[in-house]
């Protein structure tokens, strides 16, 4: 039963998709199978966790082939949480998309939805691989569908911003290539658990060469400054959903590969200084580039990117307290994040605008946004007893036990993030629902589908909530989570079975 279980987040969405485009000419049908897939693979994947949670990894080998040999399945806590959240904010930025009309465009033929459903496999695939060449697969197909998706009825611009998306990415994986061969060449193996015997066998040199490599690609893919320049170009010019989406999804995938190979393959007793000064300045960079912009779709991916570098300083740590707080800041980032890039959609749809200069001198927005746009940016600020509180206080806890002059100053740029990042959100928030004027004429008609919108948009800024009502049994989990990630035999173990198949 498991067997199916860990297999049906990738090959459902896959098998959705090629019907997708077999039902090419109803839209409606189009819209049915989206939906219905993404929740059945949601109710999935929460089945997983719970079992991944009582269990311990659930294992699947493919074609009946063990690993190493195989390719193997693997649903772990980690990757079982992140999956739930990342597919509960999938299904909610489909419905968006669905009603405001990005999801079939001007014609029913569009190719949204295959796109879209193979972007949720390519997701899953990522989460649940146990290979690194598979995941390589995981991040060629996310790059595919998403190269689709930006592109979408797109003009000169979109395209010309979209390129820079694509080249940068292809770039990394590249880079990503290499490092699977030079770490094959090495060890004579590409499966995670079996690498995580070889690994660190080898002499520190190449160890620290293959270290940095991994987390220069990883680094790119998650937007990590001086990786980061690709993102503020790419992701506003694409429509409110696939920004979300995009926003919400890939930069965490990249960091869920940074966490899974730099504590499964280079296990560290202390913090690592490249991290830690990685983590302090993409929260320093990012959020200055942030506080420089008047486009609120680009000053959101600055602070998307600003607060990539949260959940590198719990990794930086290497204690169970600090890769608790990375977990829990990357389940309240997905939805936090998700929720505002849709809301920014909603009010640019409302005043016909981005710039906050002219958002300033028309008419609020409704006040149901409002009050999302309040809780999704508080959350991200950290204000209590919101989500990013929740995270950004576990964060703050294994810092301060860690000690440290850079630790300590890390932590200290993190609280000038948290400051800024209320700075910015009140910036938006005087200009979309504090400033008055008129509504611009052109923007009326655009709000096809409102209800359905906001109800998806409500869903995500509500999973945030959920996140913050649940902090304490969702804190313990991570913890387990965390856990595992250092204790490496938990996940080893269940992968390779008994030790002395390892040589152990």
């Amino acid at each position: 039963m498991t067997d199916w279980l860990l297999i049906a987040p990738v090959l459902l969405p896959v098998l959705a998709a090629g019907l997708s485009l077999a039902v090419w000419r109803s839209a409606a049908a189009q819209r049915l199978l989206g939906t219905g897939t993404l929740t059945a693979v949601l109710a999935v994947s929460a089945v997983l966790l719970v079992l991944a949670d009582r269990r311990g990894p659930l294992v699947l080998a493919v074609g009946g082939w063990p690993a190493p040999a195989g390719i193997s399945l693997v649903a772990d806590r980690l990757s079982a949480l992140l999956l739930v959240v990342a597919l509960a904010v999938s299904l909610a930025v489909l419905v968006f998309a669905i009603g405001q009309g990005t999801a079939e465009g001007d014609l029913p033929r569009t190719p949204f939805h295959p796109a879209y459903l193979l972007l949720v496999a390519g997701v899953a695939l990522a989460f649940l691989t146990g290979d690194l060449f598979n995941l390589f697969v995981a991040f060629e197909l996310m790059l595919a569908s998403s190269y689709v998706l930006i592109n979408l009825g797109a003009g000169e611009g979109r395209v010309r911003a979209g390129m820079t998306y694509t080249i940068t990415s292809l770039l990394s994986s590249l880079l990503f290539l290499t490092a699977i061969g030079l770490i094959y060449a090495a060890t004579g193996t590409v499966n995670l658990a079996d690498l995580g015997d070889r690994v660190p066998a080898l002499p520190e040199g190449i160890r620290s060469v293959l270290s940095l490599l991994l987390l220069i690609v990883f680094g790119i893919k998650a937007a990590v400054v001086p990786l980061h320049f690709w993102l503020p170009d790419s992701y506003p010019t694409a429509p409110a959903p696939i920004t979300a989406v995009l926003a919400a999804l890939l930069t965490k995938v990249g960091l869920y590969a940074m966490v899974r190979t730099q504590t499964l393959l280079f296990p560290r007793s202390e913090t690592w200084t490249p991290l830690l000064v990685a983590a302090a300045l993409t929260l320093l960079v990012g959020i200055v580039g942030a506080v420089a912009q008047q486009d609120v779709n680009r000053l959101l991916s600055f602070v998307l990117v600003s607060h990539i570098g949260f959940m590198l300083f719990g990794l930086s740590l290497y204690t169970v307290g600090g890769l608790t707080g990375t977990v829990l800041y990357a389940v309240h980032h997905i939805a936090a994040q998700a929720a505002l890039f849709l809301i920014a959609g909603l009010v640019v749809g409302w005043s016909g605008t981005a710039k906050l200069s002219r958002l300033a001198r028309t008419a609020p927005a409704p006040g149901l946004l409002a009050g999302l746009f309040a809780l999704a940016a508080l959350s991200l600020a950290g204000i209590p007893p919101l989500s990013g509180f929740v995270a950004k206080l576990a964060l703050l806890q294994a810092g301060v036990e860690q000690g440290g002059a850079a630790v300590l100053a890390l932590l200290a740029a993190a609280l000038l993030t948290s400051l800024l990042t209320l700075y910015v959100m009140a910036r938006v928030w005087r200009a979309a629902f504090a400033a008055g004027g008129e509504r611009p004429p052109a923007a009326r008609g655009r709000m096809r589908g409102l209800r359905l919108m906001l109800g998806a948009t409500a869903g995500a800024v509500l999973i945030g909530v959920a996140v913050a009502a649940g902090a304490g049994p969702l804190a313990r989990l991570s913890e387990r989570a965390a856990v595992d990630l250092l204790e490496r035999s938990t996940y080893q173990e269940a992968v390779l079975g008994d030790p002395d198949r390892r040589g152990g």
